[in-house]
């Protein structure tokens, strides 16, 4: 029986074309978060003077705190960008060294916002208090739950990069990540403007 053998050129393009259409769905998945952050910040807009008698923005939001926060989210944004020029120069130990930076700024963030969340529900402020703060809540806390998944994924992709190396399939998943990454970064700018700024003044 004879057998089929495929030559690596046709190989090759066949991964390519794989990889389009797994960053194509990626792109999909990127423009539903789109829509999903948009209707929060719709609901968050709405509900914002719904206090119910109880503290609003300006009484709860320290600016040092989220000020804080910002710096350290766009420091990782930094870093991811830093990562996939590393893997761009196919240094694998600047890759990976960046990726665990990012991912410690990230759980430095996360820290923060989980610290910030218990504070309020110490003070009183919690998700039933009010409308504001349900929307306040359910905002915030869908970036952090983000923030956390990209957290794993980029452990994911450490594994990954140790076990493989740079490949036609990693860089392609270093890419999307990075895009991610910045995704949040952009969504956070939002999340200080919307609610934090706006919120103390």
């Amino acid at each position: 029986m004879a057998q089929h053998i495929v030559s690596p050129e046709v190989h090759e393009h066949h991964t390519q074309e794989q990889e389009s259409l797994k960053t194509a769905g990626f792109w999909l998945f990127l423009i539903s978060d789109v829509i999903l952050f948009g209707t929060l910040f719709a609901t968050y807009v709405v509900l914002v003077g719904h206090t119910n008698g109880g503290p609003t923005g300006k009484e709860l939001f320290e600016i040092q705190g989220f000020v804080i926060s910002t710096f350290i989210l766009l420091t990782s944004s930094f870093t991811s960008g830093l990562a996939v020029l590393q893997m761009h120069a196919k240094n694998l130990k600047g890759l990976i060294f960046w990726l665990v930076v990012t991912i410690l700024l990230g759980g430095a963030f996360l820290f923060i916002e989980i610290e910030e969340f218990l504070t309020l529900i110490h003070e009183g402020a919690n998700i039933g208090t009010s409308a504001f703060l349900s929307a306040f809540f359910v905002l915030v806390g869908t970036h952090g739950i983000h923030v956390t998944l990209g957290i794993f994924w980029c452990i994911g992709l450490i594994i990954q990069l140790r076990k493989h190396g740079i490949t036609t399939v990693t860089k392609r998943k270093i890419t999307n990540f990075g895009l991610y990454w910045h995704f949040l970064d952009v969504i956070w700018i939002f999340l200080l403007s919307v609610v934090y700024l706006m919120g103390v003044m």
